[in-house]
């Protein structure tokens, strides 16, 4: 989990999928927010489904990203007691 999140682009991209409104967002309304390409920004996404720290379904043409709150709460977990990475 803390290795997806080395890269700022995920960071970004997981701080924007937690913020958002209704607790899920749509991958065309990340999309526009760097100045990556959509494969390159699917890539990352993926990352950090297979990392566990978000979820996601497919409607339609688009598929939406929500967090899963269980994820941060083993990080933090993990940050409070000082257990090695």
């Amino acid at each position: 989990m803390f290795k997806a999140l080395g890269d700022p682009v995920r960071l970004r991209l997981l701080s924007m999928i937690a913020s958002a409104r209704g607790g899920e967002v749509c991958v065309c309304d990340l999309t526009g927010e760097f100045h990556l390409t959509g494969p390159t920004i699917s890539h990352h996404l993926k990352v950090l489904r297979e990392a566990g720290l978000v979820d996601s379904d497919r409607r339609g043409t688009w598929v939406y990203y929500r967090m899963i709150p269980a994820a941060l709460a083993v990080m933090g977990t993990l940050l409070e007691t000082g257990i090695p990475l």
